[in-house]
């Protein structure tokens, strides 16, 4: 659906370079800081900013060939973007109609009324919560082959939180043919909604993984100094010292739990696996 293959672009002290990849009948995650160049990734990819180099294919074609009507199988979230404040959600109906030729108007009226948003209400009123679900409805009111979602959840309460990761759900579970790249810097999101995760630092992707392997492999061992000395290192991905020793990241997590009863591990979950991968060193 989606493929991303040294994708490159300099701004100042700051390069990016990243490939990565989506599969169809899949969610991607994409996860990182801010400014560790989730954004520009999406904005090079949809040619909103010029890249120095690389390559992108988006549903098997070369995206310097894409058609007006290959965008519309594209349903796009970009977390600096929106309609006019002036507007109303009323208003945007007739300008998604003339956009879209399969814009579907029943199914975006009941999104509508199911998130509970107001139709006459100008867009610069509504909260952040309410605003990213009116751009996620649009994104998906189309009937997208490929929705690329920048930041979708940010700013949001855990309630909208959930309600906005429910309505990808509904989107994924319509057809299985569907495909999602989803970027947050709030890694919890996408554990139970991302099927992989590429995980990005300073523009440079420094890890890959299945949701369901970084979940279960993955772990972090607490230990003294003389229990890393012991250590057996060769599943250990990168480490950190701590005021009690060390702290060691691993992604062979039952190696160590049948081998070195006494140390402690604890279960890797993303937040810790991305500080340990950006803070820790390389082993």
């Amino acid at each position: 659906m989606l493929k991303i293959e040294h994708l490159k672009k300099h701004y100042g002290n700051f390069s990016l370079d990243c490939s990565l990849e989506v599969q169809q009948g899949c969610v991607t995650g994409l996860v990182g800081q801010n400014g560790a160049g989730k954004s520009t990734t999406f904005k090079a990819v949809l040619g909103l900013v010029s890249a120095d180099g690389g390559s992108v294919t988006v549903l098997g074609k070369d995206l310097q060939n894409f058609t007006p009507e290959d965008r519309e199988d594209l349903g796009i979230v970009l977390s600096d973007s929106g309609f006019s404040g002036y507007l109303t959600a009323r208003d945007i109906i007739p300008v998604l109609k003339n956009m879209y030729r399969h814009f579907d108007y029943q199914f975006f009226l009941e999104q509508i009324q199911k998130f509970q948003l107001p139709l006459d209400k100008r867009i610069k009123d509504f909260s952040t919560g309410m605003k990213n679900k009116l751009k996620v409805i649009v994104a998906i009111s189309h009937n997208a082959k490929l929705l690329m979602l920048d930041e979708p959840t940010a700013g949001l309460d855990v309630i909208a939180r959930d309600e906005l990761l429910e309505m990808l759900r509904e989107f994924m579970e319509q057809d299985e043919e569907r495909s999602i790249l989803i970027s947050s810097h709030i890694s919890s999101d996408l554990e139970t909604l991302c099927d992989d995760i590429y995980m990005i630092d300073n523009g440079q992707v420094v890890l890959h993984e299945d949701t369901d392997v970084l979940l279960g492999s993955y772990a972090l061992l607490k230990v003294n100094k003389e229990q890393y000395r012991k250590l057996d290192k060769q599943f250990i991905v990168c480490s950190k010292k701590e005021s009690y020793g060390y702290s060691c990241l691993t992604n062979q997590k039952q190696y160590y739990i049948e081998n070195y009863p006494a140390i402690a591990i604890e279960k890797g979950a993303i937040d810790e696996v991305i500080t340990m991968m950006i803070r820790g060193q390389k082993s």
